[in-house]
């Protein structure tokens, strides 16, 4: 594969200490391992390569790899998420999460400070918080399986725009190196519209080399 390549590519990821697997893109996988999560769209996951869209590891594999592939990769905490550090585990007192503390329990997944961690106790009116992401030390597997290399020109705009904005079949027009992308009426006031606006051009931008301009349109029509 090579660098800027947009593949699709199916995925299964399990932590190698426990054999738990923690994500799929197949829906069987997930229902099969009691991780499937209703209102989740289960399909192969777009990937431009060299990009940054995912771990370093498994991108750098991954330029090794012709469509059709299906390979096993085991990454280390190292270069997935790190390994534990002790120092990121704080202890707070209850009464600083002021209304919220007296539903807070331990498992919670709590945001302090800015950041976000686990409850791992509770004892004397002090919560002690695990702020380590919660791979922080585990080995992972990836099975992963180059499903598709798309090479057309439409179909890298339609995926490029879906990756950011859930569009079934986004209305654009691509003339000579320009793309003219109309936001349908129903996402006019998306929270972090220009935001996604932003990102979606910018991917373009980046990934498309023939195209050097997009624009975007907000149409409006009257009601009858």
């Amino acid at each position: 594969m090579n660098q800027n390549s947009l593949i699709l590519i199916n995925y299964t990821t399990k932590i190698k200490e426990t054999g738990e697997i923690i994500e799929t893109t197949i829906e069987e996988v997930a229902k099969a391992n009691k991780i499937y999560k209703e209102g989740t769209k289960y399909e192969p996951k777009l990937i431009a390569v060299g990009k940054g869209w995912i771990l370093k590891a498994l991108d750098e594999e991954i330029q090794k790899l012709n469509v059709g592939d299906k390979v096993t990769i085991e990454v280390t905490p190292e270069k997935a998420f790190g390994n534990r550090d002790p120092s990121k585990i704080k202890v707070i007192p209850l009464r600083k999460f002021g209304d919220r503390a007296k539903d807070v329990k331990v498992g919670d997944e709590i945001e302090y400070n800015g950041q976000i961690g686990t409850v791992i106790s509770i004892n004397s009116g002090r919560v002690q918080v695990d702020f380590n992401d919660k791979l922080a030390g585990k080995t992972l597997v990836y099975e992963i399986e180059i499903v598709k290399e798309i090479t057309d020109l439409n179909e890298k705009i339609e995926r490029l725009i879906r990756r950011r904005m859930d569009i079934q079949n986004p209305t654009y027009k691509v003339d000579q190196n320009k793309v003219r992308i109309e936001i349908p009426e129903q996402y006019f006031l998306t929270d972090g519209l220009q935001y996604i606006k932003r990102a979606i051009a910018s991917d373009i931008l980046d990934i498309i080399p023939e195209i050097n301009q997009v624009e975007f349109a907000e149409i409006y029509t009257k009601k009858q």
